[in-house]
């Protein structure tokens, strides 16, 4: 009767990956044809000037009108920026330069609107003004007004305050960089206060170990000095040496062709229906189809193609033992982690393959995941689905918007999958078995190697990086993988410490292996802190503390301890309902996040920041039971997707909304239960490991099994967080928090670093213990 339901579950899993995959290969099938800019040629003579926006540089993000281009009777380009809101870029090989913007220099007077600076001293390290009646000095970092510092805003958050604490102490080298910032109506912080200017009339800020100036408002900036006045709005820049403009975030390589300027739009580039459109005067385009099955080439291929030869090579020398199903299957994987690394390096590069290339790339890892040689379990099948219809959902979203980026979710998505799927299966066949076989010492070493790295890339991001991440990953979803192995072994240890070795009984030893998670904890509360500016890692890091205490109590058989825990976690839900009934009034008057509570209980009274609450709300409503469509999206597939990409962070924190208005409450039911399924999938997992401990003879076997226990556990807990901020964040029912929807949103680094092993490690419990209940059942001794 097992067997029957397993090959029945099995089977209802494979069909419904089948039916995902159908619904991708559909919605490309049915996406129109899209044109865009290939090369954008303006043809100005000396002494002419053009002016450019959104339309005729296909730039979405830009203004009405962005760039001004001008040709002096010399015949050199010259270009400023038309945008009194958004900045303009100039690229060079010695780096970036925002058009708008100089270096202060000794002697020279500021004026921003009616006020009035003296620049005393300026280098490379700090610039010295006065002005307003008081002597003022900025290093990039920390603005000092007569020798001290400044009071924090008031509507500075906690990551901001500690961060100008930092930066009054700590060396330059190691500071946090913060732009000072002229206008508004009060001096504190990094600001300035001018009356009757906006706040960011004028932004000072550290460009490539130089502090510059830059226009950043209404209000005029100037520059005086014997040489005469510039005004900063006005600012032009000559484009001899330049490489590449970006305006509104559309990065435009630049050539310069006698009387032409060649301009070749890359990334966030507008689509197009149809090619005959209206250009001003001067104005050509050279036009390109969007390519679906385009190959990666370049460098990229090459890389892939000596990647297999290598593989080839180290299959011939160490796989002579095996059979020859586990070995192709063993090969199958590492040539998908190859073409997904290929993908990567391609779309990095700015050659992406074609949508349909990674469409095949994302089915092939979730086939890989499924056909395995391996029994299929509840975790890996509602994972694999769940999967399955996060690429749907960021294939619709990469088709609906009228923009080249926004298919790069899904590529990357694809890609990153493939690596991580790919590799998680090669070395579940490579290394079968090597798991029990694993000495407690040597898994300590392993868990110190990887709690040391996720520190060291926590620091990398606090240093360089902001609360987006550093070097475009994410370490704080490393670190949480590193937390949950972590704890795991230390409950682990301290729950079989009567049972351990004689030399763990030193007292010393036993503090630092029971302790050793509060580092990396503490480390992990920092960053979120110091670099997120909301509470969601805060809620995040207070579920799985409960979650993880629920479950030491329930092994360890400490009731009180469970009813405690218990008794807090209502207790969190009952004051949520209450601040739901709170008034506005009340919540002003606090000083911590007091902003997002206000948002959350009014949004239509903060136009700004009760947007996405609002976009998202409209959204939601819009899809009702059946979608938008009223046929559960199946007719939108590949369509265009409306108000609904207005949503701020959709790909992301608001990937929810985006899939309820395609595919309704009752496609949001569906993905409701596979969600639950996947978390019971790991509790029981997480049960019958712990089962397994106790009926173990050998204390290493208990250890272990305990371990695996915990692991599940904390692993279960950042996903059921990730599920409870993410739906409380889209459907209101708590203020918005930054948190992606494990499975759905476009989180590479969550992909990358803590699903995919998570289901990896899953897969390894449970065939672990599949092959010890064999063993047993067979009374193999060896075993």
């Amino acid at each position: 009767m097992r067997r029957v339901l397993r090959m029945s579950g099995a089977t209802l899993t494979a069909s419904l990956l089948a039916l995902a995959c159908l619904l991708q290969m559909l919605c490309i099938w049915r996406a129109g044809p899209a044109f865009s800019p290939s090369v954008i040629s303006v043809t100005l003579a000396p002494g002419q000037s053009l002016t450019l926006g959104r339309h005729a540089l296909a730039a979405p993000q830009a203004d009405a009108e962005h760039l001004s281009l001008r040709r002096d009777l010399a015949g050199r380009w010259w270009a400023g920026n038309a945008s009194a809101g958004h900045v303009l870029l100039l690229q060079r090989e010695r780096g970036e330069q925002r058009i708008g913007s100089v270096a202060p220099a000794a002697g020279q007077q500021l004026r921003i609107g009616a006020a009035r600076f003296d620049v005393l001293a300026a280098d490379q390290d700090a610039i010295a003004f006065a002005g307003g009646g008081h002597a003022w000095r900025y290093d990039g970092a920390a603005l000092l007004r007569d020798g001290m510092a400044q009071g924090a805003c008031a509507d500075s958050g906690v990551g901001a305050r500690l961060a100008a604490l930092w930066n009054r102490a700590a060396p330059l080298s190691v500071a946090f960089r913060r732009p000072l910032v002229f206008g508004g109506n009060l001096n504190c912080g990094n600001r300035i206060g001018i009356a009757h200017a906006t706040p960011g009339s004028a932004i000072l800020t550290r460009v490539d170990r130089q502090l510059m100036l830059a226009a950043g408002g209404d209000a005029p900036v100037q520059l005086s000095s014997a040489a005469g006045v510039s005004n900063l709005a006005s600012t032009e820049e000559a484009l001899s040496g330049a490489s590449a403009l970006v305006a509104g975030h559309t990065r435009l390589a630049l050539t310069i062709d006698g009387d032409r300027l060649l301009l070749r739009p890359g990334t966030h580039t507008a689509l197009f229906a149809d090619t005959r459109i209206a250009l001003p005067p001067g104005v050509q385009w050279q036009w390109r189809q969007r390519a679906n099955w385009a190959l990666p080439g370049g460098a990229a291929a090459i890389t892939g193609a000596a990647l297999c030869i290598l593989l080839g090579i180290a299959t011939i020398a160490g796989w002579q033992r095996e059979t020859l199903a586990l070995r192709c299957a063993a090969i199958g994987s590492a040539l998908l982690a190859i073409g997904g690394l290929t993908a990567l390096l391609a779309q990095r590069a700015g050659t992406p393959p074609g949508v349909g290339v990674s469409m095949l790339l994302g089915c092939a890892a979730l086939w890989c995941c499924l056909l395995r040689p391996a029994r299929l379990t509840l975790v890996s099948a509602a994972g694999i689905l769940l999967l399955a219809l996060g690429l749907l959902a960021q294939l619709e979203l990469g088709f609906g918007a009228m923009e080249s980026s926004w298919l790069r979710h899904y590529q990357k998505s694809t890609a990153l999958l493939a690596i991580g799927l790919g590799v998680a299966s090669y070395a579940q066949l490579r290394w079968r078995g090597a798991g029990a076989a694993l000495k407690q010492n040597s898994l300590e070493w392993m868990l110190a190697l990887l709690a040391g790295g996720a520190l060291a890339a926590l620091l990398l991001q606090v240093v360089f990086g902001d609360e987006t991440g550093v070097f475009d990953l994410q370490p704080v979803e490393f670190a949480k993988l590193a937390l949950t192995a972590l704890t795991a072994h230390c409950i682990a240890i301290g729950m079989g410490w009567h049972r351990a070795l004689p030399e763990h009984e030193r007292t010393l030893l036993r503090v630092a292996r029971l302790a050793a998670p509060a580092l990396l904890f503490i480390g992990l509360l920092g960053l979120a802190l110091v670099q997120v500016d909301d509470y969601s890692p805060l809620v995040l890091l207070l579920v799985w503390s409960m979650v993880m205490g629920f479950a030491f109590a329930l092994a360890a058989r400490r009731l009180v301890l469970a009813l405690v825990l218990a008794a807090t976690g209502v207790a969190a839900l009952t004051a949520i309902a209450a601040l739901r009934g709170a008034g506005a009034a009340e919540v002003a008057q606090w000083g911590f996040y007091a902003d997002r509570f206000l948002v959350w209980l009014d949004p239509a009274g903060h136009p700004h920041t009760g947007q996405q609450l609002l976009s998202g709300a409209r959204a939601i409503a819009e899809g009702a039971w059946w979608g938008a469509d009223s046929m559960l999206g199946l007719s939108s597939l590949g369509q265009p997707a409306a108000a609904a990409l207005r949503i701020p962070a959709v790909q992301d924190d608001f990937a929810p909304s985006f899939f309820i208005n395609r595919h309704g409450l009752l496609g949001a039911l569906a993905l409701w239960a596979l969600q639950a399924l996947f978390l019971v999938g790991l509790l029981q997992t997480a049960a019958r490991s712990f089962a397994a401990s106790v009926a173990a003879r050998d204390f290493r076997q208990a250890w272990l099994g305990r371990f695996r226990c915990f692991a599940l556990c904390g692993g279960a807990a950042f996903v059921l967080g990730h599920f409870l901020l993410s739906w409380g964040s889209n459907l209101s029912i708590f203020p918005i928090m930054g948190q992606p929807m494990s499975f759905l949103s476009a989180g590479g680094s969550h992909l990358l670093f803590f699903i995919c092993p998570l289901l990896a490690f899953s897969a390894m419990c449970a065939q672990s213990f599949e092959e010890s209940q064999s063993c047993r059942s067979m009374s193999n001794t060896k075993c």
